[in-house]
């Protein structure tokens, strides 16, 4: 069982009106590297995955790892590993369906070309700027349990990007209170990247009108000596150094997204 099958189980489990699991789902989805079946082999960044036309429209495979890939087809095939994200964006408005793991594993599944377009959208909406003077700190209000596993697991696989983060909540000098996320001693960088990550915890734990704020903070500051007192911390730990892709591997490089053929 992979994590998208135990997403994917969880979710069709869930009691109606439970929308969290179906949420996870897609956030997993969106997490994980895919292995995108292909027409030929990738020609740079162009890629042309192989479509399927079916009853409901047309659709291209997708795989949570190599070995499935091979299981369907049953010989070699030509294919990009592509963050699942990725692929949902360059699919999005094209109305093309994702097929996952069709026949070789639990979570086989027909996600519909508007399911496709909802989660592109979904992974559209990022934070936006803004200024504010904290006066004080206290520990984290009572917070949804789908917030907090999904900050835990969100910010495990963004490890080596900052030292730790600290959640707490804050009151501002203007009188506005509510939650701030703090990352510590964050790469220089990767401030982005991290603050997109937060927003997407809130938009896949189902919290209606959510707003968590987020700052970055050296280790010595005193707002993050005074955070570290009340806060939740969040550790990112280390990941082993991966295996460095190849120069021409679609989908690696953000400035150059592939192109769908």
């Amino acid at each position: 069982m992979t994590p998208l099958d135990l997403a994917y189980e969880a979710m069709v489990t869930a009691p109606d009106g439970d929308d969290a699991p179906r949420l996870r789902f897609y956030e997993r989805l969106a997490d994980g590297e895919m292995i995108l079946l292909l027409e030929q082999e990738a020609q740079g960044e162009d890629l042309s995955p192989r479509v399927f036309e079916l009853e409901d429209g047309p659709f291209v495979l997708i795989f949570d790892n190599e070995e499935r890939l091979g299981a369907f087809t049953g010989v070699p095939a030509p294919y990009a590993a592509l963050p699942g994200r990725v692929v949902a964006q360059l699919l999005a408005g094209k109305g093309i369906g994702l097929g996952i793991n069709l026949g070789v594993a639990p979570s086989s599944l027909l996600l519909p070309a508007f399911a496709v377009d909802w989660l592109a959208d979904a992974l559209s909406h990022g934070p936006s700027e803004a200024e504010a003077v904290p006066e004080s700190f206290a520990a984290p209000g009572a917070l949804p349990e789908s917030l907090l596993s999904g900050l835990d697991a969100k910010l495990a696989r963004a490890g080596g990007l900052a030292a730790h983060a600290l959640l707490a909540t804050v009151r501002y000098s203007d009188g506005r209170q509510g939650h701030v996320l703090a990352f510590i001693d964050a790469v220089e960088g990767a401030e982005g990247a991290l603050a997109r990550a937060a927003s997407e915890v809130l938009t896949f734990s189902g919290i209606e009108a959510g707003e968590m704020d987020v700052t970055f903070l050296a280790s010595g500051s005193v707002a993050a000596k005074a955070l570290a007192r009340v806060a939740l911390r969040f550790d990112l730990p280390v990941p082993e150094a991966p295996e460095a892709p190849s120069p021409a591997a679609p989908g690696m490089n953000p400035d150059k997204p592939p192109v769908l053929r």
